[in-house]
């Protein structure tokens, strides 16, 4: 058997821990549910969960190594990385506040869903701190005695992105409730955008400057 359950039930319990514990993705993703409504949020932590899948590929051909072996590989990946969360922090700073999706539907003015999807997806892919996770902690639950350490490689990675999905998706899902439990004018909303925007930013310039 290429993946025995004792070793799936191990990686999921250390998979479900991390995903649960605060970091930059569960921000995001409950700024998201709270300035723009569940089904944004729920659409931000989907496409973050399966931004993991560019890392699962990466690791799986070992293109991950290279690229923590390579200083300016990785310097690039930074810079480009961070500089995507502040442009999304930028652009929530700036928006007039009128775009909270209350009722959940995705059909404000704030954008459509698979817009909140994709940044989710971009955000996520670009994140070299994540190539360099899936680096370590992949290859961790990789038997090379039951078969190819690739295709294990891919089979794990493809089950973090699973549970990550459902998790963010309950975060995005009830941080919506209480978006719209804040959200009552259009100043509230002003604030919850200026606010989610703030963390984006913080998050990208921590990025940027860490070492």
């Amino acid at each position: 058997m290429l993946v025995t359950l004792p070793q799936l039930a191990a990686f999921l319990a250390a998979a479900v821990l991390i995903t649960l514990s605060p970091g930059p993705d569960n921000l995001m993703v409950l700024s998201q549910g709270i300035s723009r409504g569940r089904r944004h949020g729920m659409a931000f932590g989907l496409g973050c969960a399966l931004g993991c899948l560019n890392h699962t590929l990466l690791a799986a051909l070992g293109i991950s190594a290279l690229i923590a072996a390579s200083p300016a590989a990785f310097a690039a990946l930074k810079i480009a990385g961070g500089g995507y969360l502040v442009y999304l922090g930028w652009g929530a700073i700036r928006s007039p506040g009128v775009g909270f999706d209350a009722g959940g539907d995705g059909a404000g003015p704030q954008g459509s869903l698979a817009a909140t999807f994709r940044r989710g997806l971009i955000a996520n892919a670009i994140n070299p701190k994540v190539v360099l996770f899936f680096l370590a902690f992949l290859p961790q639950f990789v038997n090379p005695a039951q078969g190819p350490a690739g295709l294990q490689t891919a089979i794990l990675g493809t089950l973090f992105s699973a549970q990550g999905a459902l998790i963010f998706g309950a975060l995005g899902y009830f941080s919506g409730h209480v978006g719209q439990w804040l959200a009552r004018s259009r100043k509230t909303g002003q604030w919850l955008d200026r606010t989610a925007g703030a963390i984006f930013i913080a998050l990208g310039l921590r990025l940027i400057l860490a070492r």
